[in-house]
């Protein structure tokens, strides 16, 4: 088994990637099995910051040969080393999986002693745990950069999603940062993986004769998804996003996700101080806007540029296209409203849905859960408009709604939501999802500094 000191250094090794999500997977138990991977995902804990802690996430090895700037298990940090072996790591995960103390495995490495060395270890480990322990549980695993194709092909076979983390969002800065690796070694797996889904996809077609899109589930059911460093580099958010509109383009990725610069080790070619969780925050809006709502790149920032920081990126392109609006709620068409600020991809359905049975009022959009606050400026409801006119004032008021959101995560435990867990008699009478319907009307027809006073002063 493996021994506390160990495992203590190749779990926090791990901490760092943030590409871990388990959703995609519909890999079932087998009769003499172990374990079960939900197509929903099966991640079910949650930190307080919303990062889910339900899958054991360790390194194989933290002793790297490589020397990235910004690791700290790069091969010239002054850290201690650990390794263990691939029966030893399995050992550990049907343990933890008996005692339900874990439902899945977010497997990863540093590159020990070569990457194809570090692959085939990755490759037994999984190979181990599905065929030796017949564990049907989630697996996630990291490959490994410049490792032999054939090697990545075959523990794909194994895993229900692999990961190759670009890092960097150019080769330059690679270069500078990252000398081992390159954008070919991270984009050539990438492209491999993919033609294994369509082929696996092609293959069950031409069997079954159903829809190659159940094919992919195949192979690599869950897909891949890669990871980007934000502000160890120059790069801008436009670049960013270009790059990652192409990843989803060419490989049909599942997620790209940013990791927010910060300094955890010290070099003169890393900037001192970190990025911010903000403008990580906005390239996931950004990005939510690429996959769920039909904007291009182009449209949401200049290539070179940052994302807004005082308005989320979908305020942003509204208040550039204020020619565009109002539109009215009752004709426009999905791909309009998704682009209204405050209408989510359910809420523009909804109104289609519901719009066929009456014409709609901004108290049915109000009962939709339509954020009205930001809606309101850029619709109409039967040829009534109940927002602020004048591109100065608008931005005024979207200032003031994304202020008044704030961006705490909520807790049962403190603050001023601890009252969900009071008894029904003695939680507070008032807060904004409670409005009666009078105030709710009052809270459109008013001014946005007036809705700002009132909220302020606990009128609504």
């Amino acid at each position: 088994m493996i021994d506390e000191g160990r495992l203590q250094i190749l779990v926090d090794g791990a901490k760092y990637d943030v590409s871990c999500s388990s959703s995609g997977s519909s890999r079932k138990n087998k009769s003499g099995g172990l374990g079960n991977a939900a197509f929903g995902g099966i991640c079910h804990s949650f930190t307080q910051d919303g990062r889910c802690i339900s899958l054991l996430k360790i390194l194989l090895s933290n002793d790297c040969v490589f020397d990235c700037k910004y690791c700290p298990n790069r091969r010239s940090a002054d850290v201690p080393r650990a390794s263990v072996s691939p029966e030893e790591l399995c050992e550990l995960v049907i343990e933890f999986y008996r005692r339900n103390y874990i439902e899945g495995l977010f497997l990863s490495s540093a590159v020990h002693k070569n990457p194809d060395y570090t692959m085939e270890l990755l490759l037994k480990t999984v190979r181990l745990l599905r065929e030796e322990y017949r564990f049907n549980g989630y697996i996630h695993l990291k490959g490994i950069p410049h490792a032999d194709d054939r090697l990545t092909r075959q523990a794909a076979k194994y895993a229900d999603r692999m990961s190759y983390n670009l890092e960097l969002p150019s080769e330059q800065s690679l270069k500078l940062l990252a000398p081992q690796k390159t954008k070919k070694s991270v984009l050539l797996p990438m492209k491999s993986l993919q033609e294994g889904r369509e082929e696996a996809a092609a293959l069950w077609k031409a069997k079954t004769g159903k829809s190659e899109r159940r094919g992919m589930g195949k192979f690599l059911p869950a897909g891949q998804t890669t990871q980007m460093i934000v502000g160890a580099s120059p790069e801008t958010d436009g670049k960013i996003l270009r790059l990652s509109e192409g990843l989803y383009r060419k490989f049909a990725l599942k997620r790209v996700y940013f990791s927010s610069y910060i300094p955890v080790v010290n070099d003169p070619l890393l900037p001192s101080v970190g990025a911010g969780l903000l403008r990580e925050h906005r390239l996931y809006q950004a990005d939510w806007l690429l996959r769920f709502y039909g904007f291009e790149s182009s449209e949401i920032v200049d290539e070179q540029e940052n994302l807004s920081t005082e308005y989320d990126p979908k305020c942003a392109w509204a208040l550039r296209n204020m020619h565009l609006f109002p539109v009215e709620i009752n004709s426009a068409d999905v791909e309009t409203l998704l682009r209204v600020p405050g209408i989510g991809a359910k809420g523009a359905y909804k109104i289609v849905a519901a719009r066929r049975f009456a014409s709609l009022t901004f108290s049915d959009l109000q009962k939709m859960r339509i954020v009205l606050k930001r809606a309101r400026h850029f619709i109409t409801c039967a040829g009534k408009f109940y927002g602020v006119e004048g591109e100065e004032k608008v931005k005024s008021a979207l200032s003031m709604a994304e202020r008044l959101d704030g961006a705490s995560q909520m807790s049962f435990f403190d603050g001023e939501n601890s009252g969900l867990l009071l008894p029904k008699e003695k939680q507070p009478s008032l807060s904004l999802l409670t409005q009666t319907e009078d105030a709710e009307k009052r809270f459109l027809l008013t001014s946005s500094a007036e809705n700002a006073r009132a909220v302020l002063s606990g009128q609504f």
